[in-house]
């Protein structure tokens, strides 16, 4: 066995094991949240990974995503992405899109045999997309909510959809896909604690063009590990299920 699945064998054992490397993931978002998760399937031995982001690393990116580094500004988050999996687990099968998808993309994007899909996109139209043809699709589903100007660790919660509370992009999301018949059954992240008011600098920068909300280093790193533990938990809990 490889060094790399050593010490995951003492706590999820041979089937876990064998079930994270059968198991297909989809991360749409290779940002501060998508990054961790990809990163954590890769290292437990999910078998293949699609991940989807158009956008390249940015210098204003380098407080809080995993790729981001002076050698890597300029370049494809997704490439980078996979140059980073193949350098920790040579035997992850790694597709990637750097296509920008639109609402109206997501039943394309959807069509492959995935045993769970992770929703790491910033744009609430295309989350909701996203959820909700992998909910109509019949497919496992885990979103991140905002981790935007929330600074306390101690305020991230695992729920599902229709358990959360205190966050505006949570609320959004259930408004809409109760719209579409979806009340529950997609588990999130999300934080309740208030976010902060923009400050003078976010002002600046939203003058300048951008969206910008301030972030600390450390947030969408949690966010991410969270929603990759679960995944991993209940990839494996099938496996552990399916032996009795």
């Amino acid at each position: 066995m490889s060094a790399l699945f050593e010490r995951s064998l003492l706590v999820f054992e041979q089937v876990g094991i064998d079930k994270l490397k059968q198991s297909h993931v989809l991360v749409a978002g290779v940002g501060g949240v998508g990054g961790f998760v990809i990163e954590a399937l890769a290292r437990a031995g999910i078998g293949q990974l699609t991940i989807i982001d158009h956008d390249d690393v940015s210098p204003s990116n380098m407080n809080r995503q995993i790729i981001a580094l002076n050698s890597t500004v300029g370049m494809n988050k997704a490439e980078v992405m996979k140059q980073r999996i193949q350098d920790i687990n040579p035997n992850c099968i790694v597709n990637i899109s750097k296509e920008f998808i639109r609402p109206d993309d997501m039943d394309a994007v959807l069509t492959g045999d995935f045993d769970y899909v992770v929703d790491a996109i910033d744009s609430l139209n295309c989350k909701v997309a996203l959820v909700a043809t992998a909910v109509n699709k019949g497919l496992r589903v885990a979103s991140s909510m905002g981790a935007g100007r929330r600074i306390d660790p101690s305020k991230i919660e695992l729920a599902d959809i229709s358990r959360t509370h205190g966050c505006a992009l949570a609320r959004n999301m259930r408004q809409r896909l109760k719209k579409q018949g979806i009340k529950k059954g997609v588990m999130t992240v999300f934080s309740k604690e208030s976010p902060k008011d923009p400050g003078p600098m976010e002002e600046i920068c939203g003058a300048r063009g951008r969206v910008v909300n301030g972030t600390a280093s450390y947030m969408p790193g949690i966010f991410g590990l969270m929603l990759a533990g679960y995944v991993i938990q209940k990839l494996v809990e099938g496996a552990e299920e399916s032996c009795q």
